[in-house]
C-alpha cells in the first residue's frame, strides 16, 4: 500500500537550481511533495526542460507573491549555435534549415545585437507554453497543426557577448517578463544571415534575488535526511520575496487596524509599495503608500514563528 504523504501548512521560498531535463512543474512537485511536504506551492516563471538555474519556488503564503516575481527582471547565460535553424528554436527540435556561417567581425555581431536591445517586438516560438483555447501551443505544434503566434513587445535591458567561436556565441541577457531567449537566438541568427538556435540556457537571477544562494534537489534531499531543522534552514521567509522594498513597521494599534482591512494614515512623504510588518515582527501586508494613506495590496496570514501547522 502506497504511503500517504502528510502535507503541512508551510510558508516560504526556495531558490532552486533547476536541473537539466525536468520541466519547472516537475521540479516543483519533486520539491513540494517529495521533500518539503508543503500543502500549497507554485513556481515563478517556467524554464524549459533544456534550461537550468534559478527557479524560485513559493510555498503557502509566499504563493501570493508568485505573480509579482513572475513579472520581475531576469538574467540568463545563453549558448547559441550558428548555421542551423530548428523547428523548436533549440537543440531539442529538428533542423529545418542549414546555412554556412560567414566570417563575422565583432562589429557585425554587435550591430545585430544592438537591434535586439531595448523595447523590441518578438515572435515567441510555436513550441511554447503560451496557451490558446486553453491548450499550450507546443501541444498543437506537436500534433502538426499550423500555429500562428502573434508578436509581442518585450524589454531587453542587456544583451552582450560573453564568448564566441566560429559557429557559436555565448550571450549574457537581462530582460523583462515574457521574453523568449530562444526567439532572441533565432532573430540574431537571421540578422547574421546564417540562422541560429539555442543549445543551452541558464537563469542566473530573478529580482529581487540578484545574488541567489541556489540549492539543488540533491542538496535539499540531503538536508531532509539530516532532519527538519536542516531542511527548513534552506527555506527563505516569505518576506524575502519583498527584499528591496521599503520596510514599514506598525505598532499594535495600527497592526490591529490593518489586520481588519482598514486603511491607516501614514507619513505623507512615503510613496509606492511597502513591505509592512506587524507589531509581532511578522509580515502583515504588501502595502501601497498613496497621499498619506496605506492601501492593502496583498495580505498575509502567517503563523507565529516556529509553527508550521503540519497536518495530513
Amino acid at each position: 500500500m502506497k504511503r500517504r504523504i502528510r502535507f503541512r501548512d508551510l510558508h516560504g521560498i526556495v531558490l532552486l537550481d533547476k536541473p537539466l531535463g525536468l520541466s519547472s512543474n516537475a521540479a516543483l512537485q519533486v520539491v513540494r511533495k517529495g521533500i518539503f511536504r508543503a500543502e500549497k506551492g507554485g513556481h515563478t516563471g517556467a524554464l524549459d526542460p533544456l534550461a537550468t538555474g534559478l527557479l524560485p519556488l513559493c510555498f503557502g503564503e509566499a504563493t501570493k507573491l508568485a505573480g509579482m516575481l513572475l513579472g520581475s527582471r531576469k538574467a540568463y547565460l545563453a549558448e547559441c549555435k550558428l548555421g542551423a535553424t530548428t523547428n523548436t528554436a533549440d537543440l531539442e527540435g529538428e533542423i529545418v534549415l542549414e546555412r554556412p556561417v560567414p566570417v563575422l567581425s565583432d562589429a557585425a555581431i554587435e550591430a545585430a545585437l544592438a537591434k535586439l536591445r531595448g523595447r523590441i517586438t518578438q515572435v515567441p516560438p510555436a513550441f511554447s507554453a503560451i496557451k490558446r483555447d486553453g491548450e499550450p501551443l507546443y501541444v498543437k505544434a506537436r500534433r502538426g497543426e499550423a500555429v500562428d503566434v502573434p508578436a509581442r513587445e518585450v524589454e531587453v535591458y542587456r544583451l552582450d557577448v560573453v564568448s564566441r567561436s566560429d559557429d557559436s556565441l555565448t550571450l549574457y541577457v537581462e530582460c523583462g517578463s515574457g521574453t523568449y531567449i530562444r526567439s532572441l537566438a533565432v532573430d540574431l541568427g537571421e540578422d547574421l544571415g546564417c540562422g541560429a538556435h539555442l543549445t543551452a540556457l541558464r537563469r542566473l537571477w530573478v529580482e529581487p534575488f540578484k545574488e541567489p544562494a541556489m540549492v539543488t534537489v540533491e542538496q535539499l534531499q540531503a538536508a531532509a535526511e539530516q532532519g527538519d531543522d536542516a531542511l527548513l534552514a534552506l527555506l527563505l521567509p516569505v518576506s524575502a520575496g519583498l527584499a528591496g522594498l521599503p520596510v514599514l513597521r506598525l505598532d499594535a494599534a495600527r497592526t490591529a487596524a490593518v489586520s481588519q482591512g482598514q486603511q491607516i494614515p501614514i507619513d505623507p512623504s512615503l510613496s509606492g509599495q511597502q513591505a509592512v510588518f506587524g507589531d509581532d515582527g511578522r509580515l502583515l501586508i504588501l502595502g501601497e503608500a498613496v497621499d498619506g494613506k496605506l492601501h492593502i495590496v496583498r495580505g498575509f496570514n502567517l503563523p507565529p514563528e516556529g509553527q508550521d501547522g503540519s497536518k495530513t
